[in-house]
C-alpha cells in the first residue's frame, strides 16, 4: 500500500529548510514528509522524528538510516532532544491525521470499513492501564459517552447514540467495529443515510481522540516545539477537523500576541482540487504556519 502525504509541498516549502538545519517530524506516520525532506537535501539535514506507533518507525527505518527515530509521543519532544543532545530546532512539522497504514493494516479498529477489535490505540500493544475503545463503550456511563461523542465528534445525535450503546451492552458486550457501527447507524434518523459520510464517522473520531488523548497531546507538543524553535524557525501544523484546527489557531495566535513570532497563515492553506481528487482523505486538511522571531 502507498501512503500519500497530505499537503506535502505546501508544508515543506513553507518551512524554509536549508542544508545543515534540524527538522523535527512529530508525526512520522507513513514517513512521506520526512522521506521527501531527506531526498530533497540528500541527507544533508538532521531529521528527528517521533511516532507513538512503533510500526510506523519500523516501516521507514531503512529508508531513513541517518535520521533519529523514536517510538514515543511528540509531547515528549523535550525528552527526545535531551536524549540526543539536541538543543534546538529549525523547523517542526505536525500532521495530525491518521495514516493509511493505521486505517487499513493495523487491525486496531480505527475504521468501520473492516470488522476489527475495538482498540483504537496508536500503540501496537497497549499497556494494561491504557484504555481502549472497547473499555469506553462497555464501561463508561451513558452521560459520559454522550458528552464525549458530542464534544469530540461534534455529533448532534450523541445522546441517542449513547443510549443505544448502553442498551446494546446490557445484552452483550460490544467487541468489534462492525458491531459499534451498526449500533450507531440504527440510533440516528434514517435521513442520515443520505449524508456523504457514514453515520459512525463522528463517533469513531470521538473515541479515537479520547483513547489516545489526542487534543491534550497537540497542546503540549506544539507548545514544547515553540519553546525549542530557533529564531526564524517555523512550525507547520496540519489538522483534519475543527477541534484540532482550533487548538493550532489558538496556540499560534497566543504566541503571536505575546511577541514570540508571527502567524504566516492568517487563514489556513487547504489542498487543491487536484490533490483532493488524487487523495480524497486530504479534503478536510488545513495547514497553518508559524514563524518564531
Amino acid at each position: 500500500m502507498t501512503h500519500i502525504p497530505v499537503l506535502l509541498h505546501e508544508a515543506i516549502d513553507n518551512l524554509k529548510l536549508t542544508e545543515g538545519k534540524v527538522f523535527f517530524d512529530g508525526t512520522l506516520g507513513g514517513g512521506g514528509h520526512s522521506l521527501y525532506v531527506s531526498k530533497l537535501f540528500s541527507g544533508r539535514i538532521t531529521i528527528i522524528a517521533t511516532d507513538r506507533d512503533c510500526d510506523a518507525i519500523a516501516r521507514v527505518q531503512e529508508q531513513l538510516p541517518s535520521a533519529i527515530l523514536e517510538c514515543t509521543t511528540f509531547s515528549k519532544l523535550d525528552e527526545v532532544l535531551e536524549k540526543h543532545n539536541v538543543t534546538g530546532l529549525d523547523a517542526a512539522l505536525f500532521d495530525f491525521g491518521i495514516s493509511s497504514f493505521q486505517l487499513e493494516e493495523s487491525g486496531r479498529g480505527f475504521t468501520f470499513m473492516k470488522d476489527e477489535p475495538l482498540l483504537m490505540t496508536m500503540k501496537r500493544d497497549p499497556n494494561d492501564d491504557d484504555i481502549t475503545a472497547r473499555d469506553v463503550v462497555n464501561l463508561w456511563s451513558e452521560e459520559t459517552l454522550a458528552d464525549i461523542i458530542y464534544a469530540y465528534g461534534e455529533e448532534r445525535y450523541a445522546r441517542r447514540i449513547a443510549r443505544a450503546i448502553v442498551a446494546e451492552r446490557q445484552i452483550k458486550s460490544i467487541e468489534t467495529t462492525n458491531e459499534l457501527a451498526r449500533i450507531v447507524a440504527t440510533a440516528v434518523p434514517k435521513s442520515f443515510g443520505k449524508s456523504r459520510i457514514h453515520p459512525a464517522t463522528k463517533t469513531f473520531q470521538a473515541l479515537r481522540i479520547v483513547v489516545n488523548k489526542e487534543l491534550e497531546e497537540i497542546k503540549v507538543g506544539l507548545r514544547k516545539a515553540l519553546g525549542y524553535l530557533s529564531e526564524g524557525g517555523r512550525i507547520a501544523a496540519i489538522s483534519f477537523h475543527s477541534l484540532e484546527d482550533r487548538i493550532v489557531k489558538d496556540i499560534f495566535r497566543e504566541a503571536e500576541d505575546t511577541g514570540m513570532g508571527v502567524r504566516i497563515t492568517k487563514k489556513p492553506i487547504v489542498p487543491t482540487s487536484v490533490e483532493i481528487k488524487a487523495n480524497p482523505r486530504s479534503r478536510s486538511a488545513k495547514l497553518r504556519i508559524f514563524e518564531k522571531k
